[in-house]
């Protein structure tokens, strides 16, 4: 069943990158309805099986209350995402609107979570290391704005068109501290010049750290797994094959 519905994401997601190819999406748009339509009806009943059952589970114990904590999840939301598009028109909403809202039908492709012990891993990493993150991306956005002032002094008069304001400047800094360099905004003045190869030393040294912090988080969570494999093996209290926890007994 699991790989059952990880074929259907797949062929969901490309099927909504291939309506977008005009000679393909013109001959096949009514085989592409029918298959949205069988999807969406089987993601349906996946998610109302999911919160019909769900009380089994202690957290989500209570009929009504434990459902609604259920489907405030992360995971059920996403469950809701990629079928709610399909409704909305049924709501009376503009047509624009609805076209629009066809898009969320990628996030059917976040659904792949729930059954990748690898992306459940990275789910981990990124809920472990999420302060160090939020730490680095203030940081980041510090520097951000300050590089950007300092440069929109240094070429303003220079260029008053490329760096007409702080936020306009704020262009040049981020494709500049990414290390990307367009190049439709790049300074002319020997201040500006060595600011930018500041900024751009900067750049690659600051998204070394969320790399680093990812890549150690990594590490930490797969010993962490891979020890409780070794305890569960080795007669210890049952694991979980999907989220590697003990499984109290009774």
């Amino acid at each position: 069943m699991n790989l059952f519905i990880v074929l259907l994401i797949l062929l969901n997601v490309l099927a909504v990158v291939l309506e977008t190819v005009e000679p393909v999406g013109a001959a096949y748009a009514g085989f592409f309805h029918r298959f949205d339509q069988f999807s969406v009806a089987f993601f349906t009943l996946e998610y109302a099986l999911r919160l019909w059952s769900v009380t089994v589970r202690p957290r989500f114990a209570h009929p009504v209350t434990g459902r609604l904590r259920y489907a405030a999840t992360p995971m059920a939301v996403v469950d809701l995402v990629a079928i709610l598009p399909f409704y909305l028109p049924a709501l009376g909403l503009d047509l624009r609107v609805v076209r629009s809202l066809r898009l969320l039908r990628v996030f059917r492709l976040l659904k792949l979570t729930r059954y990748s012990r690898s992306l459940q891993t990275l789910a981990a990493v990124l809920r472990d290391k999420k302060d160090d993150l939020a730490v680095v991306l203030y940081v980041l956005v510090i520097l951000l704005v300050l590089v950007s002032s300092l440069m929109y002094y240094a070429e303003h008069e220079a260029q008053p068109n490329a760096f007409s304001s702080i936020p306009a400047t704020m262009w040049w800094g981020v494709v500049t501290l990414t290390t990307v360099g367009y190049g439709d905004v790049f300074p002319v003045t020997p201040v500006g010049k060595v600011l930018g190869a500041l900024t751009a030393i900067l750049g690659i040294g600051m998204f070394a750290l969320p790399a680093g912090l990812l890549a150690t988080g990594l590490i930490e969570e797969l010993h962490r797994q891979r020890g409780a494999d070794r305890a569960g093996a080795g007669g210890g209290a049952a694991r979980c094959p999907h989220c590697g926890k003990a499984i109290a007994e009774g």
